[in-house]
């Protein structure tokens, strides 16, 4: 496998689209999702996407291969929601490391049998609750969940994925800073504990509105120089936002980051039905001036995005070269 560090200063690198928008066209219903194991699972449990690994591979798989064919170099392992405290809403806490081992080796076995040079990247989600906002707006200073929790789970999830066999690791849709801090540590706290070669780490924020800011109040620089420490391998934004609206974040970025960037952004902004319209050109188009522009190292898609927009972007940035890492002068 080819260093992912040298790839990236040679082309701009493609990663998938979404999955749950993919998930959305088989039409699944609860009992597709409870697969004969959890026939008699004791909630409901069709929403759990993830739980999918386990219950429906081919489907997972499948997806996969067809954003491998589309011409993503990563693929993102359906892990969004594997952790203890996301999987408590179906009761499922004890399954989160086999949801991802499984997920990691869906997206495996994809690869391999696709023939193509990819790597895996381990999805680690935002979480379902956060470090730094109340749930009470009557008690500012209640949290639903600790640090230590918080890393504890992460640790879980991040342990399935390395025996799995994920070649790097992904913190996205980055709302809570304080939440990916956790994720960060328990990476590095992982691999150190576990004599393991500390593997590459992407980190993705979202910026929520227009004020430009995360849900916890972070601007784009503040979130930047909060997690630079991981040395990240890129930082980049996703989701919520389509690419018109998240273009002059990209910018900024571009500009700010000693490391690589990412970027993948929702198809448009969903309709009054919750669902994207903007098409695979349309997408394509308005990054394609990104790359023009020598913003971008990696790039693809977030919600409402298909097989057919990951295609669409691909084709349209191959003509540009990566963006060059800066030389970032030290400053106080």
């Amino acid at each position: 496998m080819a260093n992912i560090k040298d790839e990236l200063k040679k082309r701009i690198l493609i990663i998938d689209g979404a999955m749950g928008t993919m998930i959305q066209r088989y039409k699944l219903e609860e009992k597709d999702y409870r697969g004969d194991r959890f026939k008699d699972w004791h909630t409901d449990v069709k929403g759990n996407n993830d739980l999918l690994s386990i219950t429906q591979p081919q489907i997972i798989e499948a997806i996969h291969t067809k954003y491998l064919e589309a011409g993503a170099d990563i693929i993102e392992t359906n892990t969004f929601s594997s952790t203890s405290i996301a999987q408590a809403d179906y009761d499922m806490q004890p399954l989160a490391y086999e949801l991802n081992v499984a997920s990691a080796k869906c997206a495996r076995k994809a690869i391999e049998l696709s023939g193509k040079k990819a790597w895996v990247a381990g999805a680690i989600g935002p979480l379902n609750k956060t470090l730094s906002l109340s749930p009470d707006v009557n008690n500012p200073g209640f949290r639903a969940v600790t640090f230590d929790e918080v890393a504890a789970a992460y640790t879980e999830q991040i342990k399935g994925l390395v025996d799995g066999g994920v070649d790097l690791f992904l913190i996205e849709t980055i709302f809570d800073t304080l939440n990916a801090k956790a994720a960060i540590y328990a990476v590095k706290n992982y691999c150190r504990k576990n004599n393991l070669p500390e593997l590459p780490i992407m980190i993705s924020g979202t910026i929520t509105d227009a004020s430009g800011r995360t849900l916890s109040g972070q601007t784009l620089e503040a979130f930047y120089t909060s997690v630079m420490h991981a040395n990240p391998l890129s930082i980049g934004l996703n989701c919520a936002l389509g690419a018109k609206e998240m273009r002059s974040h990209i910018e900024e970025l571009s500009q700010i980051s000693a490391c690589f960037t990412s970027a993948y952004p929702n198809a448009g902004l969903p309709n009054a039905f919750g669902e994207y319209d903007e098409q695979p050109h349309e997408t394509a188009h308005i990054i394609e001036e990104w790359a023009a522009n020598g913003w971008l190292n990696i790039v693809g898609g977030c919600c409402g995005t298909t097989p057919d927009h990951i295609n669409h972007i691909a084709q349209q940035v191959s003509k540009f070269k990566p963006r060059e890492l800066p030389v970032m002068e030290p400053t106080l």
